[in-house]
């Protein structure tokens, strides 16, 4: 029973947000044109440079960090296409919703402060592994579940193109790559993925998804945990796909949520691209030994090609040893996870 516990306690943490405009404090508005101008000159500028197949497979070796599973590194003959961010750096990412302080640090903060606390934590990762370079992000719901169905009946709100841009400014201030993340409630990738074209299309925007709250069952979110299958994600990262090859982008890295089984069905049948770096992320909160359990169940044991791990500043310290786990502590994982957020 121990290992469903993360599950259960999830869903104490849910927020049926009402996104009310006026409590966001942190805002930091840019025009949805300069935004689309600032992709552009990005693109421009920066060199997509190719990546050394010998040092990438140099750092996979690395992460897998004496694994004696025989499941890691992921035995694969696929390499990135160029401009992967992933073995290279690892990315430290701060979550949240602008408009709500109980979501995630980002709606908790001004951007100054905020920035602050998201270095420090680069600081630490720095120091953690001195031989991997940390990349810093924004990890920012798009969309989000809600306890009511909504003009459309479900029960999810699309975030304003302000809120959105606002989100690339925060990101703008520290160099940091950002994530949009999808909470589809009774929507669904299909219809959700397209409407982020304008954003996805940048080079520094990437895709998170959540099957938490993917509830194919017709409930309402929080009630019971959702799923995704293979097929939700190979359309993710298929349409990706698409928009690195037209538009000539840097690789894109694909988020994929996970603390149960059931969150993640026929994970053998998911499909990896070059144009996209696949990330499962342990997403459940929990003293360590309970983390530590569910990223071994349900990462490890199911691989796909990189790994993640999730830190709550405030759910993780509610039961003894009322500790969050450190950079050092991460680090002894097998496989390490080169993807962290907090929330």
């Amino acid at each position: 029973m121990r290992k469903y516990l993360i599950a259960f306690a999830a869903l104490f943490i849910f927020l049926f947000s009402s996104c009310d405009k006026k409590t966001a404090t942190n805002t930091t508005k840019i025009p949805g044109k300069q935004a689309e101008e600032q992709a552009k000159e990005q693109i421009e500028q920066e060199k997509i440079v190719p990546i050394d197949t010998a040092v990438y497979s140099k750092k996979l070796k690395a992460l897998a960090n004496g694994d004696t599973t025989g499941l890691w590194p992921v035995k694969t003959k696929l390499y990135p296409s160029a401009g992967a961010i992933l073995p290279f750096k690892r990315i430290v990412a701060y979550y949240g919703n602008i408009y709500s302080k109980r979501m995630g640090v980002l709606g908790e903060y001004p951007p100054k402060e905020l920035w602050r606390k998201l270095n420090a934590e680069v600081k630490a990762w720095e120091k953690a592994d001195p031989s991997t370079p940390v990349q810093p992000a924004i990890h920012y719901i798009a969309v989000v579940a809600q306890g009511i169905p909504m003009k459309d009946g479900k029960y999810c709100m699309r975030m304003p193109a302000t809120q959105l841009d606002s989100a690339l400014a925060i990101a703008k201030m520290g160099n940091a790559i950002v994530f949009l993340d999808l909470q589809v409630a009774l929507s669904n990738v299909k219809n959700e993925v397209p409407l982020l074209e304008k954003y996805l299309k940048m080079p520094n925007v990437h895709l998170g998804i959540d099957p938490e709250f993917s509830m194919k069952n017709g409930s309402k979110p929080g009630k019971k945990i959702g799923t995704m299958d293979a097929t939700d994600i190979n359309f993710c990262s298929e349409y990706l796909t698409k928009l690195v090859k037209e538009y000539n982008l840097p690789a894109k890295i694909l988020i994929v949520h996970r603390f149960t089984k059931g969150m993640v069905t026929n994970y053998r049948n998911i499909k990896c691209h070059p144009e996209v770096q696949m990330v499962m992320n342990m997403d459940g909160w929990g003293e360590p030994v309970l983390k530590r359990s569910t990223y071994l169940l349900y990462i490890r044991k199911e691989p796909v090609q990189f790994t993640g791990f999730k830190l709550f500043y405030k759910n993780d310290l509610k039961k003894a040893p009322h500790v969050m786990l450190t950079p050092t502590d991460l680090m002894k994982l097998k496989p390490q996870p080169i993807y962290i957020q907090y929330q």
